[in-house]
């Protein structure tokens, strides 16, 4: 067991975004390996079906690498005779690619599932209907529930959402590890197919760890993510239970992989990872998705960075504060600043609805993020960026490019 430290708020700021990849330099042209290197920092993607801007699992990439190929994210999504899967789908978080090689560390959380089937509801009523799905994909390959619908009753309850039970069948064989993920079609529907038509031989030949070391894997990953954090944020990378959670740190403290720390401003016990770089400087400038691993646990951020957020895609517009897809702008080492983004294909334009400056936000804030809007514009393909007058940072991102009030910046 390593003596405890001492973090002022700054230096625990600076940490967490080292170990999530902030610190790396920018590749010119990323690669697979700069992909890699990147996913190792952030451990899993999340996915999430708004595409408003762009899809959640590529944004947290682009934030750390800059402007990358998205064909990097399919690829790593496919095997081939060069190269294996690296990526696979699952409830890493919530929805979540995931390295490939934590499928056997998922193997007790699958069975938790599994063990549990009463109460997922009309999947404990389908036995045959399990049996059927489960014969159809192993004789059809790779297919979506649309494929296999059998026209049961469908539900229209729940947002609008249209579950029929083949989706809720399909979607408990997949949690519970019996079928995996293939892929997405273009439309973003799931393709459900055979575990061992998706993960390679090598890995789902593994032997399944215990409880206890799957638990403490998952613990690690979680640190090394955060590079310094709580046991609360510590179980909601992977969205672990507290008992699964609690020995786990306390393994890794009497190992010397967790040294506990105490952190200014902070009133719980804190776990700084024993490799955690803790750079004097960090000089980040980058616009974080809603679903960004910096961002994702609302407590933490507003700790780490003193920044309030909550996503309000479900809010009401009128009741709304900053927008409907809000976006979180990182300068340096702090959240200077939050825009509220929409990607207009069909007119080729980067749509700022709204954009705000947090407060004590340096001068120069509306300046950088122009430019970052800018970049981002042409990562997606748009050729534009249009600026609405909503927000206190609109007017230094109109009067940035001389647009007066035509609300057009490029």
């Amino acid at each position: 067991m390593t003596a405890p430290v001492s973090l002022g708020a700054a230096q625990a700021r600076r940490v967490a975004l080292a170990a999530q990849g902030f610190l790396d330099p920018r590749h010119a042209v990323p690669t697979m390996r700069t992909f890699q290197r990147t996913l190792a920092r952030t451990g899993v993607l999340q996915v999430d079906s708004v595409n408003v801007l762009e899809r959640a699992h590529y944004m947290p990439l682009y934030s750390r690498m800059g402007p990358y190929d998205r064909t990097l994210v399919d690829r790593a999504q496919r095997s081939s005779a060069r190269s294996p899967r690296r990526l696979v789908e699952y409830w890493a978080h919530v929805q979540a690619l995931m390295p490939v090689e934590l499928w056997p560390v998922m193997q007790h959380r699958m069975a938790e599932h599994r063990a549990r089937r009463g109460k997922w509801g009309f999947v404990a009523e389908a036995p045959e209907l399990e049996a059927n799905l489960l014969a159809e994909v192993r004789e059809r390959g790779a297919s979506t529930a649309r494929d296999l619908d059998d026209g049961l009753p469908r539900s229209r309850e729940h947002w609008g959402w249209n579950w029929s039970n083949t989706r809720r069948v399909l979607d408990f064989l997949y949690t519970a590890g019996d079928l995996a993920v293939a892929g997405r079609t273009t439309q973003f529907e799931v393709l459900y197919d055979l575990p061992e038509r998706v993960i390679p031989a090598e890995v789902l030949d593994r032997p399944t760890p215990s409880p206890a070391d799957a638990n403490r894997e998952l613990v690690r990953r979680a640190a090394r993510s955060h590079g310094v954090a709580t046991a609360r944020c510590l179980r909601d990378y992977y969205r672990m239970p507290v008992d699964h959670v609690r020995g786990a740190i306390a393994e890794l403290v009497e190992d010397g992989e967790l040294i506990p720390a105490t952190i200014e401003g902070w009133d719980r016990p804190a776990y700084l990872h024993r490799d955690a770089r803790s750079p004097r400087r960090v000089g980040a400038r980058a616009v974080l998705s809603p679903f960004d691993p910096v961002v994702w646990e609302r407590e933490r951020a507003e700790r780490l960075f003193d920044f309030r957020y909550r996503i309000e895609i479900y809010v009401p517009r009128h009741l709304r504060v900053h927008g409907y897809y809000v976006l979180p702008f990182l300068l340096g080492d702090r959240i200077v600043g939050r825009v509220d983004l929409k990607a207009d294909r069909r007119e080729g334009r980067l749509v700022v609805k709204a954009a705000y400056a947090e407060p004590g936000a340096p001068a120069d804030t509306g300046e950088q993020l122009g430019e970052e809007l800018d970049q981002l514009a042409r990562w997606l393909g748009l050729g534009d960026v249009a600026v609405e007058p909503r927000g206190d940072l609109a007017p230094a991102l109109l009067a940035r490019s001389g647009a007066g009030t035509s609300g057009r910046l490029g």
